[in-house]
């Protein structure tokens, strides 16, 4: 099996990729149940870790048990982690646009606190997703000190440190950056490679860019619905 046919199936049953790093003639694919999965370059690919007969069962690599035949997995990537500043009209705008995608965003504001911490709500509900939106708006204005002149209106820190979880644990291609107003805008990060997409009012090129980005990491999007 190819590598990428191996992390689709496994992303679409609900595993969330932690870590992909190179090994001996091939790739190692660690995810955040504890599964590892080595895939080679001959095809052969062999599972470690934990739930090791699940990935043999989804990769047809072993007939279901009783019990594993009974369970429910997840048909599609679904969730969507959404990084937001002070915009609640933009905000709205995006979250109707996933909801429209049949998509699942998770907004930090209407999740469950269960006493936690927002960063320990940040790391559980970002566990739960394979993508995250971040929706960068111009809700301050920053400049270097004594050089009142290079004002320019920039993120909220919030987005900024929330951007930086998300590159973290999702890694660059699968966390888009929509920047609204980006022409008197600070982009929120120098780092090299970074997706940004322009968020403007009439949201249609903004969807069409985003669908794309998400289709290419394996969300199913309909494009009658852009």
């Amino acid at each position: 099996m190819k590598k990428e046919e191996v992390l689709g199936i496994l992303q679409d049953n609900g595993f969330v990729l932690e870590e992909e790093k190179q090994i001996a003639h091939g790739i190692q694919f660690s995810f955040r149940n504890g599964s590892k999965v080595n895939v080679f370059d001959k095809g052969t690919v062999t599972p470690q870790g934990q739930h090791v007969q699940q990935v043999k069962e989804l990769l047809g690599m072993a007939a279901p048990t009783t019990a594993s035949a009974n369970q429910t997995t997840v048909g599609h990537r679904k969730k969507v982690f959404v990084v937001y500043g002070h915009d609640t009209d933009a905000r709205a705008q995006l979250e109707a646009m996933l909801r429209r995608w049949d998509l699942e965003p998770l907004i930090l504001d209407q999740l469950p606190s269960e006493g936690q911490t927002i960063i320990e709500k940040l790391e559980k509900h970002t566990s739960e997703a394979n993508f995250a939106v971040v929706l960068a708006t111009p809700d301050d204005i920053g400049y270097r000190s004594n050089h009142e002149d290079e004002k320019a209106y920039r993120a909220r820190q919030n987005v900024v440190l929330e951007l930086g979880m998300m590159l973290s644990k999702l890694g660059r291609k699968n966390v888009a950056i929509l920047l609204k107003q980006q022409e008197n805008m600070e982009r929120p990060s120098d780092i090299q490679g970074l997706l940004y997409i322009p968020f403007k009012d009439s949201v249609s090129d903004t969807a069409l860019l985003l669908a794309k980005e998400m289709a290419a990491q394996g969300y199913k999007i309909d494009i009658s619905k852009l």
